[in-house]
């Protein structure tokens, strides 16, 4: 028997890879995605994905989307009490497991693995441990196609939003910044993947500073020429 499991979505890379990782495992069965999206803003929170994007992703991964919304500058305890209502919700009722794509973070594993024993359920680590210079790498080669929509300018230069997360990023990136970004030097959003029923087209448009953080705005292209987007991006 598969066991069911929802996502924590970040529509960026290593959630992604996470997702592809379960649906290939025959003992899981991914029943949803969970997303944390900014009151507001209409965005995803941390990264700064706009929502319509996200719900493009969901489309074409053919999988339904749970949302948590939080506000901006969000307290811990108001997010605590959200995604505790979102756990006991109905759309979540029956499914025990929670997957994370968090690779190599110990006090962050430890706050979900507590906070889910809270609300009777358990973690799941599909990536966890692996090696980030491998498995980026590994992300571009399986045909993964994501654009940096947020940095931290403390850790990499501004000039890195609005790249495409491919080899000559990767081989860009200036010693210390972890090649998948897990220390929250940067975030992305997947256009492409190999589970997507198709590509979502898209660009990048304004760059804005929020925060502390340097953001890459990512809307979605009308234009029928997509090779121009692929293109754009690097695939």
């Amino acid at each position: 028997m598969t066991i069911p499991v929802v996502l924590s979505w970040s529509a960026g890379k290593d959630s992604a890879f996470g997702l592809w990782t379960l649906l290939r495992d025959p003992d899981w069965e991914v029943r949803a995605l969970l997303t944390t999206v900014t009151e507001g803003y209409d965005r995803v929170s941390m990264s700064g994905v706009r929502e319509e994007l996200l719900d493009r992703q969901a489309e074409v991964l053919g999988l339904p989307l749970v949302k948590v919304r939080i506000p901006p500058a969000c307290t811990n305890e108001v997010y605590e009490h959200r995604m505790a209502s979102a756990l006991a919700s109905e759309s979540l009722r029956g499914i025990d497991h929670i997957a994370f794509s968090d690779l190599f973070l110990e006090d962050v594993r430890a706050y979900r693995e507590e906070r889910l024993a809270q609300a009777g359920k358990r973690g799941v680590f599909p990536l966890w441990g692996r090696d980030t210079a491998q498995l980026a790498r590994e992300m571009v080669a399986s045909g993964f196609r994501a654009v940096v929509v947020c940095v931290d300018p403390r850790a990499l230069d501004p000039s890195f939003a609005g790249r495409a997360f491919d080899l000559e990023f990767l081989g860009d990136l200036p010693h210390g910044v972890d090649p998948c970004g897990e220390n929250g030097e940067f975030h992305s959003f997947v256009w492409d993947a190999p589970m997507y029923g198709e590509s979502i087209p898209c660009r990048t448009a304004e760059m804005v500073t929020r925060d502390g953080f340097v953001y890459c705005d990512v809307v979605p292209f009308d234009g029928p020429a997509l090779r121009q987007v692929v293109s754009q991006f690097g695939g």
